[in-house]
């Protein structure tokens, strides 16, 4: 059950043999990913948080439609860390959330979604042009993969010796 239980929950296992770094290296080491070309940031978290620390990446996607029908989407996703020192482990939440504006000028429209757990969210968007020979050939407009900014946190807390874990429910 424990191994059905980490495959859902996104839970990984540093390699053995890695000397955990201090709670406050790793602390350090996860700020210092904000310096880097990265499209999400990297915050202390506020106390209704029940966090850590907090990683945030917030995108507009393109707007489809003019005037009053005019429709963007707005995508949020936040990986709450919580550390707990004694089992050299990270526990992670994430949140995503879709707001859509409609109209010009833009208001909230009454669809929101939100939800939580450790599934990719992916957004692509393409348009087709014509291509040198002619052809129509398909090009990508805009892309967000949640992935994109899980991947290097997770990476970083088991170079650091630490376990990344993920829950399904709000800690």
């Amino acid at each position: 059950m424990g191994r059905l239980r980490d495959r859902i929950t996104g839970t990984r296992y540093p390699d053995s043999g890695i000397a955990p770094l201090p709670t406050t290296g790793l602390r350090e080491a996860l700020l210092a990913i904000n310096g880097q070309d990265v499209p999400f940031r990297i915050r202390h978290a506020f106390p209704k948080e029940k966090a850590d620390l907090v990683a945030e990446w917030r995108v507009m996607e393109p707007a489809s439609g003019s005037g009053v029908s005019r429709r963007q989407v707005e995508l949020r996703l936040k990986i709450r860390m919580r550390f707990i020192p004694l089992q050299r482990e990270v526990r992670t939440l994430d949140e995503q959330v879709q707001v859509t504006w409609v109209g010009d000028p833009p208001k909230l429209a009454v669809s929101r979604e939100s939800g939580s757990g450790p599934a990719p969210r992916v957004s692509r968007e393409w348009t087709f042009e014509k291509g040198p020979d002619g052809r129509r050939r398909k090009v990508e407009t805009f892309r967000f993969d949640s992935r994109d900014m899980k991947d290097p946190l997770r990476n970083l807390v088991l170079e650091a010796g630490w376990t990344w874990r993920g829950v399904v429910y709000r800690f």
